[in-house]
């Protein structure tokens, strides 16, 4: 079709030279995947890592793991996959503005919570506990598991052999520096703009989603927000742009006031930061993070943020939900390192050479919220028999 309407398609990677920054990480300075492919007739290197994290089956289950509140709550509150879509979004929007590679930043955004076990924070620590003895268990470290190892869609090598660029801001995310599969990648300065990019994206993304879920639910109201500046303000900004805002629409109105008041203002700061940078290097050699909001912003943030913590995550609704999720990960944990003839055929032949212990923890990672409640229900329930 290209040859009969006389289109000759661009090779994408000359685009890149041509509209990127100097400071965006091009797709041919690339350090590559750990198992050597073929190049993709018209798909990049970073296009090629979107999707194959998209495909994965730890990315399906995203939908039925918790961001804040278990999935029983309602059907309309962010579950982690409709976060991580949030946060790719932004995230793509800050890029295309900084002049940044919108597909390597994709794929770090999508990537980014893919590691995340059941019931939120609170499996995390539960699971954290029960391996104490076994290395331990953190989800940053475990999403480079997942996509290094226990995904098994390709024939000729484990994992989804992502990219350097992608695995390296994965590990940057994590504070367990000194692990080993942590350790490799760092040592090359300050994270590329593109992973600055999502980490900024991520934390905004969900300061003002949590709030927005905790008012749906009723965990808060609008009149307790009254005490958080940051609410205000927006709530003033918002009513100076509309002369009427019906109380169906307020709550919407507000939360997307505050995402727009964010990323505006980090788009004003990064600019900033970003003058007279003249390549990668100069990023790698900044010694701070150059994506990030302004003073005023920051603040701001860090008082919403403490409301979140004293009104919502310490909630005891919230509370009541997390410590049920932890009680039912520590007893599944202990009856499968008990029993692991328990666990399915496929985990059962990873166990020698590894631990018991690590494969019934990736088991546990891998659950959604409502299988691991299920799972707990048929080991556990007298009258569950399968």
């Amino acid at each position: 079709m290209a040859e009969e309407s006389g289109y000759t398609p661009p090779d994408w990677l000359d685009v890149e030279e041509r509209v990127l920054a100097p400071y965006a990480m091009r797709t041919r300075r690339s350090r590559g995947r750990r198992h050597a492919e073929p190049g993709h007739s018209y798909r990049t290197l970073y296009q090629r890592d979107r999707d194959r994290i998209v495909h994965s089956t730890a990315f399906r289950r995203l939908m039925y793991k918790t961001q804040v509140l278990v999935t029983q709550t309602n059907d309309h509150h962010r579950t982690r996959l409709t976060h991580t879509l949030e946060v790719a979004q932004i995230s793509r929007t800050i890029a295309r503005s900084l002049g940044l590679n919108e597909d390597l930043t994709e794929a770090i955004a999508l990537l980014h919570d893919l590691g995340h076990p059941p019931f939120g924070h609170a499996g995390e620590t539960a699971l954290n506990e029960c391996m104490a003895e076994h290395g331990g268990f953190e989800h940053n470290r475990h999403c480079l598991r997942i996509v290094d190892l226990l995904e098994y869609r390709y024939a000729d090598f484990p994992g989804l052999n992502l990219s350097w660029e992608v695995l390296e801001a994965q590990a940057m995310h994590s504070k367990w520096t000194e692990a080993p599969e942590i350790k490799g990648y760092l040592g090359s300065g300050q994270p590329l703009l593109e992973a600055q990019v999502v980490d900024a994206a991520d934390s905004l993304a969900y300061d003002t989603h949590d709030i927005d879920d905790a008012l749906s639910v009723g965990l808060i109201t609008a009149d307790d927000l009254a005490e958080v500046p940051f609410w205000r303000d927006a709530v003033a900004r918002a009513r100076v742009k509309h002369k009427c805002i019906p109380p169906p629409q307020f709550q919407p109105t507000i939360v997307r006031a505050l995402i727009d008041w964010q990323v505006s203002d980090l788009l004003a700061e990064s600019r900033r930061n970003l003058t007279g940078l003249r390549g990668v290097e100069d990023v790698r050699a900044a010694g701070r993070v150059l994506i990030c909001p302004s003073v005023e912003v920051r603040a701001l943030k860090g008082e919403l943020e403490d409301f979140l913590h004293r009104r919502v995550y310490r909630h005891h609704r919230v509370m009541r939900m997390a410590y049920k999720g932890q009680r039912m990960l520590r007893q599944l944990f202990e009856e499968y390192c008990h029993h692991p003839e328990q666990l399915p055929e496929r985990y059962l032949r990873r166990i020698p050479p590894a631990t018991v212990p690590r494969t019934v923890c990736d088991y546990l990672a891998g659950m959604t919220d409502r299988f691991a409640q299920d799972e707990f229900l048929r080991l556990f329930h007298p009258y569950t028999l399968v």
